[in-house]
């Protein structure tokens, strides 16, 4: 077995799929680390998932989905500023 070192982007192929590897990566990141940016929403939202830009919440009831849809550009420029990045660009919100 040599001792030649590939580079990640070389293991994944062209470096378009390293990118599709990061974006993944940092989507899955906003939903894990949700409520360390929003510790308040603890019982009120759960993030399912971040994609293409949307961040699905599931949200306790319809009083809370209307509270928190009036905020939601706060709420992703919040999230936005956290990371540095614009990965979420609205928010889309699911009764439980």
């Amino acid at each position: 077995m040599g001792k030649s070192f590939k580079s990640i982007s070389e293991i994944l192929g062209s470096s378009g799929e390293f990118e599709k590897f990061r974006k993944a990566a940092k989507e899955s990141e906003v939903v894990d680390r949700f409520f360390e940016i929003m510790p308040g929403l603890e019982g009120v939202a759960e993030p399912v998932k971040l994609e293409k830009g949307i961040l699905f919440l599931k949200v306790q009831n319809s009083v809370w989905r209307s509270e928190l849809f009036l905020k939601q550009k706060t709420l992703a420029e919040k999230i936005n500023r956290f990371f540095d990045e614009n990965l979420v660009k609205t928010i889309k919100f699911i009764s439980k």
